[in-house]
C-alpha cells in the first residue's frame, strides 16, 4: 500500500513539469519569423509598423506593454544619453582638464564623478529633473515618440522617406551606443586605464 502512495506522488509530483497544452498559433504567426534572430518567431506587437523594429525581443518584453511607443520614447532617450556617455568617456580621458583646481583632475571617467564636489553633482541633477519635466508630455503623452521638437527644421523640405532614413540611423547609432557605453565601463572597471591607452 505505502508502495502504491508513493508511486501515485511521483506521478503527481512529475506531472508538474509537463507543458500545459497550448492553443496552436495562427498561420500568420508561423510566417513571421524575426528578422533578427530569424530561428524564432517574431513577437506580435513587433510587426515592423516602427522604424527599426527587426523583431528582437527574445525576453518577449513587449507582451507585457500594451503599448510600445512609451518604450520606443524609453529608447531613445536612453540612446541619445548613451552616445553623449561615449563621447564624455573619451573627452574626460584624453582631453586636458582644470589643473591645479582640487576634484577636476581626475582622467578616470568612473571616478571622476566621486572627485568632484557635491554640488557640481547636484547641477548635473537638477538638470537631468529639468529636462525630464519639461519633456514628460512628450514621453508620457500623445504624439510621435523621442520627438522633443528639436531639430525639427533640419526635417523641413525632406522626403518622408530621407526622413525615416535619418530616423532609422539615429536608432541603430542609439542601440551601438547602449552597448558601447556597457563595453566601455566594464574594460575600464577591468584594465583601470584608459580605453586607447591615452593615445590622443
Amino acid at each position: 500500500m505505502k508502495v502504491v502512495a508513493v508511486l501515485a506522488l511521483l506521478v503527481a509530483g512529475a506531472s508538474a513539469f509537463v507543458a500545459s497544452p497550448r492553443a496552436a498559433p495562427s498561420s500568420v504567426a508561423l510566417s513571421a519569423k524575426s528578422k533578427a534572430l530569424p530561428f524564432l518567431e517574431c513577437p506580435p506587437k513587433l510587426d515592423g509598423s516602427m522604424i527599426g523594429d527587426v523583431g528582437f525581443d527574445p525576453m518577449g518584453l513587449s507582451n507585457v506593454q500594451t503599448d510600445l511607443t512609451y518604450a520606443r520614447a524609453a529608447e531613445l532617450k536612453h540612446g541619445r544619453i548613451a552616445q553623449l556617455a561615449v563621447t564624455g568617456f573619451f573627452i574626460q580621458e584624453n582631453f586636458p582638464h582644470l589643473t591645479g583646481v582640487p576634484g577636476y583632475e581626475e582622467m578616470n571617467p568612473l571616478k571622476a564623478p566621486w572627485s568632484v564636489p557635491l554640488g557640481a553633482n547636484a547641477q548635473i541633477f537638477l538638470a537631468i529633473g529639468i529636462v525630464e519635466l519639461a519633456t514628460s508630455d512628450n514621453t508620457y503623452g500623445e504624439g510621435e515618440p523621442g520627438n522633443l521638437g528639436w531639430g525639427t527644421k533640419m526635417l523641413q523640405g525632406k522626403s518622408q522617406e530621407k526622413i525615416d532614413d535619418m530616423k532609422l540611423k539615429e536608432i541603430t547609432h542609439c542601440r551601438l551606443a547602449m552597448i558601447a557605453i556597457v563595453g566601455m565601463v566594464v574594460q575600464t572597471l577591468i584594465f583601470d586605464k584608459p580605453l586607447l591607452g591615452g593615445s590622443f
